[in-house]
């Protein structure tokens, strides 16, 4: 196995070669190890696919669910591991800082702060706060003894504030905050990538799968330096086993096994 310092530097190298590289979300230990057979580079949690996993629903893990999933699934393979955190599980900027140093501990190698506050009313931090917690955030992360990546999240396109200004102006003043990394989930266009890639100078994350048709390619030229696909990896396999499932239920066919992965390639992936 790499050492934590291994990875931290291999993702660090990653954010600053040319072009833009695929990190994938797995859920599970399984998911996890496929994705590193099939040749990916560094891998992300996610969220929705860590809760559903548990069957609860996105924002229902408490902290400590969400630092043993981290754990588990830097355990599973040799490859960088980015943490997403949420909104770090606190309003305040010294408590919600010490989640990135409980994910650090847990194998993470970089990680995430949102301004989404979990609060239906005021969804997204007033600025000053949402700065503020950036500000705690990276600070924890540059005086931990691994190097980890903090990448600082405006949430404004997920929940209803669909103000490219307002998120730029946030991602703008989390990079002078000292954020290493930016992202902006929700941007649906090509046009809003270069928008906001070519408004601050340090690495964007683009959630790929919300900007409709567009390819890595087309993304990379469009400034991403990192594309996720938070849920859908997840959702891709929930999906497939309604499906099927459901076919079966109503149809009594089993049609849906002609297309399946073999044993042998399963067991190619999990056991390089």
């Amino acid at each position: 196995m790499s050492t934590l310092f291994e990875r931290a530097q291999k993702f660090k190298a990653l954010h600053q070669r040319p072009g833009a590289f695929v990190i994938p979300n797995p859920w599970d230990i399984g998911s996890a190890r496929l994705l590193a057979g099939l040749g990916f580079e560094a891998l992300a949690t996610t969220s929705a696919g860590a809760a559903n996993a548990l069957g609860m629903l996105d924002g229902e893990l408490q902290r400590q669910q969400v630092i043993d999933h981290c754990r588990v699934i830097a355990s599973a393979t040799d490859l960088p591991l980015n943490a997403d955190l949420e909104n770090c599980f606190a309003h305040d900027p010294k408590q919600a800082a010490e989640t990135i140093r409980l994910a650090a501990e847990a194998g993470a190698v970089g990680g995430s702060i949102e301004d989404y506050s979990g609060d239906a009313t005021r969804p997204i931090y007033d600025f000053e706060l949402a700065v503020d917690r950036v500000r705690a955030a990276v600070e924890m992360a540059n005086s931990l003894e691994v190097p980890f990546l903090l990448t600082a999240r405006t949430e404004n396109f997920l929940h209803g504030k669909n103000d490219l200004d307002d998120t730029i102006r946030r991602l703008q003043a989390f990079e002078a905050a000292g954020a290493h990394v930016l992202y902006a989930p929700g941007l649906t266009t090509l046009d809003q990538v270069r928008a906001v890639t070519q408004a601050v100078t340090k690495p964007v994350n683009v959630l790929g799968v919300m900007v409709k048709g567009a390819t890595v390619t087309q993304l990379a030229e469009a400034g991403a330096k990192r594309i996720s696909v938070g849920g859908a990896l997840a959702r891709a396999a929930v999906t497939a086993l309604i499906r099927t499932a459901t076919q079966m239920r109503d149809q009594g066919s089993f049609a849906w096994t002609a297309d399946l992965a073999s044993g042998g390639e399963v067991k190619r992936l999990l056991k390089p």
